[in-house]
């Protein structure tokens, strides 16, 4: 079975506009969709937007399916000036770059209490570049913001990844994140970017979503 973790309504779609024999319901208040993708068993769960709810709606999926991997697929910010809008990477590894520990640790920004690195290794299968994802709970035109996401060496921005891979490696299930470019740092307001370009992306994630 095919088990996705999607953070949106709309990003779920592009999965979901390709399954077969759909069954939707909700657990635990959350949006789960059942069906076939190319022939093989899909569960779509959408988990909302930030860390708390990527969190729980990745371990409502791994709970429910007892699946030994997790996909995911969205938009994302592109923090490197050679990026354009509608390319698609998938991530190899997720930083939290809003967890800060590092007056009580001494480790460095990122660093989850239990872990002696800030990032959380995720499959890529080489089907595109593979880049570092930084997640936050926040989307910004901040500098500071900018500069710790370079820092830690993130070239993705999002609100979820980090946090689906952190509940996959702890679980022992096998991570793989899809992201596709809506906005691109110094190109003007990345806000505004997303707007503009989001029914794009939305449309390139959906006809990936069928090769999967």
């Amino acid at each position: 079975m095919k088990v996705f973790v999607i953070a949106m309504n709309n990003e779920a779609e592009c999965v979901i506009s390709n399954l077969e024999n759909v069954v939707e319901t909700k657990l635990y208040g959350r949006r789960v969709v059942r069906g076939t993708l190319n022939g093989e068993g899909a569960f779509v769960v959408v988990s909302g937007v930030g860390k708390s709810n990527a969190a729980a709606a990745t371990q409502l999926a791994i709970q429910e399916t007892k699946c030994n991997k997790i996909l995911n697929l969205g938009v994302s910010g592109g923090l490197e000036s050679t990026m354009k809008v509608g390319d698609i990477y998938e991530v190899s590894n997720a930083v939290q770059y809003d967890f800060d520990l590092v007056q009580i640790n001494g480790t460095e920004m990122g660093t989850l209490n239990e872990r002696d690195t800030p990032f959380i290794p995720c499959k890529a299968e080489g089907r595109f570049a593979a880049k570092t994802l930084g997640t936050g709970d926040r989307f910004n035109d901040s500098a500071d913001d900018s500069a710790l996401l370079k820092k830690l060496g993130a070239s993705l921005r999002d609100m979820e990844g980090a946090a689906m891979a952190h509940v996959c490696e702890t679980a022992g299930v096998e991570f793989y994140s899809y992201k596709c470019i809506s906005d691109v740092e110094g190109s003007g307001s990345m806000p505004e970017q997303y707007m503009e370009n989001l029914k794009k992306c939305l449309k390139i994630l959906t006809d990936f979503a069928k090769t999967l």
